[in-house]
């Protein structure tokens, strides 16, 4: 990867992690349309790269300052991280056997709902 292309990842990385810990929401809703759009990704390519970023304790940062406020359920989140653990090893299995676009629809229709749910929610 040329300098440009380090560059560029880092700043995407900031940004997003910016967002992330701004309101809670970063790699599914950023990241992967980031890596379509601008690095030429496929859908699979995308969600595995976005993925691998959690990988890394790139949240610590984040929770610390929301655990250190108060506003951290840790009982909630150890059950919710073990149901994320093996829900996305399931769901990502499956998602190898299904085309990009199929995937990408899905996606877009998630956050679709997503949003309309939010905005029109009290």
């Amino acid at each position: 990867m040329n300098l440009l292309g380090i560059a560029g990842g880092l700043l995407l990385g900031f940004a997003i992690g910016g967002l992330s810990g701004l309101v809670g929401l970063g790699g599914g809703v950023y990241l992967i349309p980031a890596l379509v759009l601008f690095y030429g990704m496929s859908q699979k390519t995308a969600q595995g790269t976005s993925i691998a970023t959690l990988l890394a304790p790139i949240g610590i940062f984040a929770f610390w300052a929301y655990y250190r406020a108060g506003h951290v359920n840790v009982t909630l989140a150890v059950l919710l991280a073990i149901g994320f653990a093996a829900g996305s090893w399931f769901s990502a299995s499956w998602a190898q056997h299904l085309p990009d676009l199929v995937l990408r629809r899905l996606f877009a229709a998630s956050l679709i709902l997503l949003g309309i749910k939010l905005a029109f929610s009290r």
